[in-house]
């Protein structure tokens, strides 16, 4: 399953992210292999889509979440 399957308040927890160009700057933000992340809400037309990482929130565009590979907790 991936992040942009995941309904609003559902924690779900990261368990890998594809290799794309991107890869890197979502790590550096925190989604990394292991965190738990809560999806808040999707924008009224889905893209992007706000989760919480840690103690802040993060929009991710839905493109992205689909390189985010989550498994529920």
């Amino acid at each position: 399953m991936t992040l942009n399957d995941v309904k609003p308040g559902t924690t779900v927890r990261i368990e890998g992210l594809e290799n794309s160009n991107i890869k890197s700057r979502l790590m550096s933000m925190g989604l990394i292999k292991g965190t738990s992340v809560k999806v808040l809400r999707s924008a009224p037309m889905g893209d992007p889509m706000a989760i919480s990482v840690r103690s802040y929130n993060l929009a991710v565009r839905v493109a992205d979440a689909k390189k985010i590979t989550v498994s529920a907790i």
